[in-house]
Parts: C-alpha cells; structure tokens; sequence
C-alpha cells in the first residue's frame, strides 16, 4: 500500500432508517489513498447501507461524510461518479441486451462529429480495458451470452473506465476460478499503486490476507472496530463479525452410501458436457469441483431438465426416467438451488410463503382453489425449522438478506420432498453464519434425513470439508475422482488443470 496518513473519504457518525429499522447508528469510517480497506459483517450488518449511501442510492439521516477534506452531500449516482466514487455492485448492474462495449461506456460513448456513436473508437477504447482485467471477450458480444465471471470481470472493467479514486468493490470473486481472482488481486494492488482506494467487501476471509491493508467489521448497523490485517486472524474476526466463537460443520463421518439413488449414464450434451457417467448413494455429499467453465452447472442444468439432452441415460432409484422438463425431474424428486438465486431461484416480488410452497402448490388446492391458510401455515413450519429470519410469512422476499433468501431456496425444495438436491455455489456470497448455517442443513438433510445432496462450489475448503466424495470436472467431463476424507486442494486443482492426466500419461 503506498498511502498517506490523510484519508480520502472520512464517515463521520453516519446513521440511517428504514421503517421500523435502525440500520446504521452512527458509523465511523475512514479510508487512506492507496488504501485496500476490507469491509466485512454478516448479511444486515449494514455495509450495504453504507455503500449505498456512498453511492448516491441512499441519503443518510445523521452524520457527515467529507471527500479530500471537503464535507460533502451526496444527491445522487452521478453526483458520486463525479466525486470520484465507483461501486461494483454483487447484483449486476448491466443492461444484459447490450454490447460488452456499450454496457462499459454507457453515457460515455466516443462520438463522431456527426454525433452518433464512435462504434470503432468504442471497441478500441473497451479493449483496452477488457486487456487490463485480463479478460479476453468480443467488445461486440452480447453481456447475455457471457458467463457469471465475464460478467463480473466487464464490472471492473466498468469501473476502472470511470477514472474513479475511489473503487468499491462488493464480493468481487464470488464468482471468479483462483486464477481470475489472482488477476484480480493484480488489478487491486496496481490500483493501490497508483493511488487508487478501494473498499473491498467480501465474505471470504482468507482473501484478506492476499489483498487488505485494514479491515473494518459492522454488526448490527455498528461499528465494531478496525485493525491491521496483520491484527486479523480468522477468530477474531468472526468473534466480532456474529459477537461469538463459530463451530464449523465438518463432516466426521465420510462415507458411500450402500444404497443407488442417482445413475447417470454416459450423459451428453453436444459441444458442451458428456459424455458424463456417475452415482450417487443415500446419504451422501458429493461435490462437482473444477474451473468455471467446466461443465459443472452445465452437468447440473441438464440432468434438471433446463437444457436438452443429446444421449445418455438418468436413472433414479434403480428405475430410468426422462426428464425433458424442470417439473419432470421435480416429480422424480431432483430439486436444484441455482446459482444465481435472484434470477432464477426465487421470485423477488412474491412474500417468503410464497417462494417455498411455489414447486408444492397441488398440496394446498382445495376444489381447484389455493387454500391460502393451510400454504402460510405450512410456509411458517419451515420458516421455523429453516431459522429464516423474517418478520412474518408474507413478508416480499426481495428484503430479506443473501443468507435468508438461500435458507428459503432450500425451504422451497424440501417443500417439494426433493431427495436429491443440486446445490450450485449455495453459500456464494452469503456471510459467515448464515454459511455455517446452510451447511448444517446440508448434513441434517443428508445424515438425519438420508437425502442426497450435489454441490457445485469453486469454494474448495467448502468441498474439502463437507464431501463424501469429489468429482472433479474438466472439458465438460468428469477428469478425476477423489474420496473427500483423502482429498487435497492440490490434487483437486491438479484434476481441474489437467496435470494429474499428463502426469499418469509421461
């Protein structure tokens, strides 16, 4: 870090309400130029508040902000930009139907003297940028068509185009392989270089070691307190994070289930998975590692039924089954938690009742009508067995934290007497209790109940600690298989780079 001792943002006492909640008591902040200053705490904490404030989506009530020694009143997101302030949100914010290019310059577009768009400037100028984070997309490419992590990376991108100071950065390597995320440390420690700040909010504690300078830690719309990150070892910030000592789930009892649930038989899908073979027991954890890109989720939408098979054979409790559609392998007992559950894993607009009966609704018709009484009473046992923290059932999902929203995907598939479930990166930008928490769901589920759970995850402690068994893919195929009592992230990374195969093979 090379930083002054002069701070070019300073938070001074900030407070802000919502209806009925206090979500920041007067927040103190600071970061220095050149600073990378990790802001962490549970899902509510307030730390988005804060950086909405930052912003401009948010006026605070109370307190002061002051910018290179300036007081100032932020009014607006554009107000913020010219301040030298730029966010990248976890959430996208893309206009998916649009360029690469004109998603990265939108309102800045290089013009001709005719005033249209510059279209050949355009593409020189993201390129450049697209060069600097290292991704290698067409400037001229849809942002539908790209993955989660092209799309992350066209926010950085995006970001390091606006000029900014100061750069916040909300769960950058969510969904990023290792290899993206050291680039992305590359591009955060050469913006420190330069002078550039950058908040950096993440709930992976062990990045913060590779990328912070001082760490920051909110509970409850407070602030806890800030330390070197020579200072913050893993304890300790999760005893000020949930305010005491975590367990964590770890299974203790590996093992392969005697008893089939899931075959999968030579599966294909043409250019993009197969052929794909593999079973799964009753009370088993097996985990789906490698790179993104490898077929995983892929693997995952096919057998669901979201995208067509080209061959292969799915086989459950011993009997074969077609599946041509996602209501079809609901009714053989598949559920799948996706990964982006905002899009596709939950209706944003409907209450916390709603999102978990949606898959189940046959069970509460009564003469061809939603018996509503029995659905919310139904929808509040699993609030309860679930510990989803809302105020009531009829609460509009789209409020609730990262954590609670993934608690109520899961809610919706045991709904659902789902058996097997496909869980694609299911603590992905969820905070560290509500991590431990789903995680213990997952063992209940499978230990005490004897389902049958898939995880997809690039998050490979998670993997190491939770499998029975870990299947490694590649190239849209399975490449290697380890038992997860044995396994290493070496021998894991080994498969997923292709090393293990050119090793057997010299």
């Amino acid at each position: 870090m090379e930083s002054s001792d002069a701070p070019v943002l300073e938070v001074r006492g900030v407070s802000k309400r919502f209806p009925g909640v206090q979500a920041l008591t007067k927040v103190d902040f600071d970061v220095r130029r050149g600073e990378i200053h990790a802001l962490l705490g549970e899902n509510g904490a307030g730390k988005s508040t804060l950086m909405k404030i930052l912003s401009g989506a948010y006026s605070k009530d109370d307190g002061e902000i002051i910018i290179r020694g300036q007081p100032v009143e932020i009014r607006s997101p554009r107000h913020s930009q010219e301040l030298g302030i730029s966010i990248i949100y976890q959430t996208f914010n893309q206009a998916r139907h649009l360029t690469v290019a004109e998603n990265i310059l939108l309102g800045r577009e290089p013009l001709t003297r005719w005033g249209t768009i510059d279209r050949q400037k355009l593409h020189e100028q993201v390129r450049e940028l697209l060069d600097k984070v290292g991704l290698d997309a067409d400037p001229r490419a849809r942002v539908m068509d790209l993955s989660v992590a092209q799309r992350q990376m066209v926010e950085i991108a995006k970001a390091l185009g606006l000029d900014a100071n100061l750069i916040i950065m909300d769960e950058p390597t969510s969904a990023l392989t290792g290899r993206e995320t050291q680039r992305l440390f590359q591009i955060i420690h050469d913006l420190s270089s330069r002078g550039v700040s950058v908040i950096y909010i993440s709930h992976r504690l062990e990045e913060l070691k590779e990328v912070g300078d001082r760490v920051t830690v909110l509970r409850d719309g407070r602030r806890v307190g800030t330390l070197p990150i020579g200072q913050a070892d893993f304890p300790t910030l999760v005893r000020m994070m949930v305010g005491r000592d975590l367990k964590l789930t770890m299974l203790t009892d590996r093992h392969v289930g005697s008893k089939e649930v899931l075959r999968i038989e030579n599966l294909v899908r043409r250019g993009v998975v197969g052929p794909v073979s593999f079973v799964a027991h009753e009370g088993e954890i097996i985990s789906l590692a490698g790179l993104v890109g490898s077929g995983r989720t892929s693997l995952a939408r096919a057998i669901f039924g979201v995208d067509r098979l080209d061959g292969g054979q799915i086989y459950i409790g011993g009997h074969q089954v077609r599946i041509r559609k996602p209501q079809d392998a609901v009714r053989a007992g598949i559920g799948f938690l996706t990964e982006d559950r905002l899009v596709s894993g939950l209706a944003m607009s409907l209450s916390v009742a709603h999102n978990i009966t949606l898959p189940s609704l046959s069970k509460f018709e009564r003469l061809l009508m939603l018996n509503l009484e029995s659905e919310r009473e139904a929808a509040g046992k699993s609030i309860k067995q679930f510990s989803i923290a809302t105020p009531s059932p009829d609460q509009t999902v789209r409020y609730l934290s990262g954590g609670n929203q993934q608690k109520v995907v899961l809610a919706k598939w045991m709904m659902a007497n789902s058996r097997i479930l496909f869980l694609d990166e299911p603590t992905q930008g969820i905070d560290v209790g509500a991590k431990e928490e789903v995680h213990r769901l997952m063992v209940d589920f499978t230990r005490r109940l004897g389902g049958t759970v898939i995880m997809i995850s690039s998050d490979l402690p998670e993997v190491l600690r939770l499998s029975d068994r870990i299947l490694v893919m590649r190239d849209g195929r399975i490449a290697g298989e380890l038992p997860g009592i044995e396994a290493t992230q070496e021998q894991v990374m080994n498969y997923a780079l292709g090393v293990a195969e050119e090793s057997l093979a010299g």
